[in-house]
């Protein structure tokens, strides 16, 4: 979609802005008469719009968060219209360091502008006013896809009028802004880099973007995950080579996933998205400096769930946004999800999950329809 932008362009909060937008999106079930029966999905860092199905019947994989979305799902598209957006900075679809910057003629690289989750938001919200939708009947997202939900319930307290934040946080700890940095570290590090510009070159930065995707593979798994997963077992060999080549199973696994990874991925997005990322900061920016302040602008009933073994946004965050809340008096719900699959849990189909997100929605529904 392409977005309807004022002469001046879409102003964004580094102080510059985009002459053009497109936002990539898929839908799934149908607006109701009303149009109050949207529910955004917001997806993580790198993630994207096709959230449930296939494209093609034989496509091997479905959208990310197909065993949520479909009929009879916890969004359930028999009574749902889902809307998912990939993110203003995207590369499979939207506006980003990849796409043509329609002063040059080429891709933009470096000389795109810095984002900020609540650039974000402000693009979502564009795509949602185009289907008439003036309030969500909810919306839902995890890490990442969490933070932009909570900028949501601030910036536009009355368009949501339900919400989900699952594994996420009002900021990064300096411990998560310390993996992004390495990880972008890892690209800029490349020699095929090349400060950006590497579009139309004959290499791409794929070594530096694999490091950076399994650092952060690492992150989002959990210490007994990959112990039950791997263990210290030797992947196709009984014993060891004494040498650097990759002889163990997490070894290996790592590795596969770097690989898949820069087939669908672009570097330079890496980049701007992890920064946004770093810069969110919900208490500064609403409530000088005070969680508190900030959430007493959220008037959306709100489910916040954390996962036992997640230790990249750990229970301890989404706790403190939920004390936020309740001092507010707000109507939150809180859940801590025993999982040993870490901060990738909500990835990862399960009967508590499902039942979870199906009965808070149930209960809106019932309460008041869509």
């Amino acid at each position: 979609m392409r977005l309807k932008l004022p002469a001046e362009g879409f102003n964004l909060e580094c102080g510059r802005s985009l002459k053009e937008i497109e936002i990539a999106y898929e839908t799934y079930g149908h607006l109701n008469a009303q149009k109050d029966n949207a529910v955004l999905i917001l997806h993580a860092l790198t993630g994207d719009a096709h959230a449930a199905g296939r494209h093609q019947p034989e496509d091997k994989k479905t959208g990310w968060w197909d065993f949520m979305i479909g009929p009879g799902k916890a969004f359930d598209t028999n009574r749902y219209f889902i809307l998912c957006t990939n993110v203003l900075g995207g590369c499979q679809g939207s506006t980003g360091p990849s796409s043509v910057n329609p002063e040059t003629g080429k891709p933009y690289g470096m000389a795109f502008p810095m984002l900020t989750i609540g650039d974000m938001v402000r693009a979502q919200k564009m795509v949602v006013e185009e289907f008439g939708v003036q309030q969500l009947f909810s919306m839902a997202g995890g890490s990442m896809g969490g933070m932009a939900v909570l900028e949501w319930m601030l910036r536009f307290p009355d368009s949501v009028r339900s919400a989900m934040i699952f594994a996420s946080t009002s900021q990064l700890s300096p411990q998560s802004i310390a993996f992004n940095e390495v990880g972008r570290q890892a690209i800029i590090s490349d020699p095929h880099w090349q400060k950006g510009d590497y579009y139309d070159k004959e290499s791409r930065p794929e070594t530096g973007l694999a490091i950076a995707r399994m650092i952060g593979h690492i992150t989002y798994l959990s210490e007994k995950s990959m112990d039950k997963k791997f263990g210290r077992r030797l992947q196709n060999r009984e014993e060891y080579g004494y040498e650097f080549s990759k002889e163990f199973e997490v070894e290996s696994y790592l590795h596969y996933q770097g690989l898949r990874f820069v087939q669908r991925f672009d570097a330079n997005t890496y980049l701007y998205i992890t920064k946004a990322m770093d810069y969110y900061n919900a208490a500064a920016d609403w409530g000088k400096g005070s969680l508190e302040k900030a959430c007493a602008r959220i008037q959306a009933k709100t489910l916040v769930l954390s996962f036992t073994s997640d230790w990249l946004f750990p229970s301890r965050q989404s706790k403190e946004l939920v004390k936020a809340l309740r001092q507010n008096n707000s109507d939150v719900s809180y859940l801590e999800m025993d999982s040993d699959y870490g901060h990738d849990a909500f990835l990862i189909s399960s009967e508590t999950l499902n039942r979870v997100v199906d009965s808070f929605l149930d209960n809106l529904y019932q309460s008041g329809g869509a």
